[in-house]
């Protein structure tokens, strides 16, 4: 079995990829993205953690995070968002039937994959780098043609903030695009 090894550094900042169960689309409706965002929201309350950026796409979700000061227990609240949220798919009977064996052994459903993708982060420029990435995401994916046009992303609180301009990264007037150059963590996204 494989060695996996996580970074654990109080009041750290992180970024997490967590992906569904065979890429299955479970964020593509606006209710089960309300169900997540109720999950994280719980999970803040009961957990405390400040969420710096994040998007939702159909099959995955980017965070970045950063922990209280003298916490570091980043994996009991993505494991605590996972389950609230199978929960309330289980509570509206959306869920798959076809649970393997494997996957009912470890007490497991199918709504996620079992780990996480998690980076680190050591650097304050770092941050910039993650949230980039995090706020073209959809483009990437070709879910949109340009950041602002995604609805389940931070990209609108930082504009709001003026870390950036409302057509960052965006072709909706026929302006020459500057695309953010990700090779330099495209290993460490997990995507």
């Amino acid at each position: 079995m494989p060695n996996y090894r996580r970074l654990y550094i109080p009041g750290g900042t992180f970024f997490f990829t967590l992906v569904t169960y065979h890429r299955q689309p479970h964020f593509s409706s606006s209710e089960n993205v309300a169900k997540l965002r109720q999950a994280v929201a719980m999970v803040k309350k009961q957990m405390p953690f400040e969420i710096l950026g994040a998007v939702i796409l159909p099959d995955h979700i980017h965070f970045l995070w950063t922990l209280p000061e003298k916490d570091f227990n980043y994996s009991k609240r993505i494991g605590r968002i996972k389950v609230l949220f199978t929960h309330a798919l289980r509570n509206q009977n959306n869920l798959p039937e076809n649970i393997s064996n494997s996957r009912k052994k470890h007490r497991e459903s199918n709504v996620w994959q079992r780990r996480f993708w998690e980076h680190t982060l050591q650097q304050e420029e770092e941050i910039e780098i993650y949230l980039n990435y995090i706020h073209y995401n959809p483009v990437k994916h070709g879910l949109v043609s340009c950041p602002h046009l995604w609805p389940y992303s931070s990209f609108q609180t930082w504009v709001g903030k003026k870390a950036y301009s409302f057509d960052w990264a965006c072709i909706c007037h026929r302006q020459k695009v500057l695309i953010p150059n990700f090779d330099l963590i495209i290993d460490k996204v997990g995507e």
